[in-house]
């Protein structure tokens, strides 16, 4: 018998980062965070911008799924590192990175994707609009932070997304794993 949930796969859709913009952002982060016992850091490999959050899915719908990702691949450009946050600022649980999209690639392409993946079915859109950024950090589930420090701005670097991936994410006590499942490179 399996267990339950066991045919479900936890799914999201994310531009990948070029390794120059993910290395920036570790060396910026080893400066700004380095002293915070409490935080678990974002793998430097797994530094990603999230587009849609599909959660669980039947894994029979994957290959639907990767398909109609792949179809709505399109070159992302004029993106820029912006600020970076305690989210929520009273009771921090992460340290993001905001990105700047003055083109409107990136919202163009999470838009035409939310679209596709809600006509067939599969993403249930969140109430909130789409904020591009990248997860540097999060509070470690026995962490608690008290009162936090305004974080120095990252490198200003431009840059362009590296690839559209739909991953699987496997939960795990020391973060999650990420799976890429359909890939198109930029």
């Amino acid at each position: 018998m399996s267990e339950p949930g066991a045919d479900r796969a936890r799914l999201f859709v994310a531009i990948d980062l070029p390794v120059d913009v993910r290395e920036a952002l570790v060396a910026w982060r080893a400066h700004e965070l380095g002293g915070h016992r409490q935080l678990r850091m974002v793998e430097q490999e797994t530094l990603h911008v999230t587009l849609c959050f599909l959660g669980g899915r039947p894994e029979r719908e994957i290959e639907t799924i990767g398909a109609l990702v792949l179809a709505c691949a399109a070159p992302v450009t004029g993106l820029c590192l912006g600020a970076a946050l305690w989210l929520p600022r009273a009771r921090p649980r992460l340290v993001a990175v905001e990105l700047s999209d003055e083109a409107g690639a990136l919202a163009a392409l999470q838009k035409r994707l939310a679209e596709e993946l809600l006509a067939a079915g599969v993403y249930a859109p969140e109430s909130r609009p789409f904020w591009p950024h990248v997860t540097v950090a999060r509070v470690r589930r026995s962490g608690r932070l008290g009162r936090v420090d305004e974080l120095g701005p990252p490198p200003p670097l431009a840059f362009g997304g590296a690839a559209l991936t739909l991953y699987r994410s496997r939960l795990s006590r020391a973060g999650a794993v990420y799976e890429p499942l359909a890939q198109v490179e930029r």
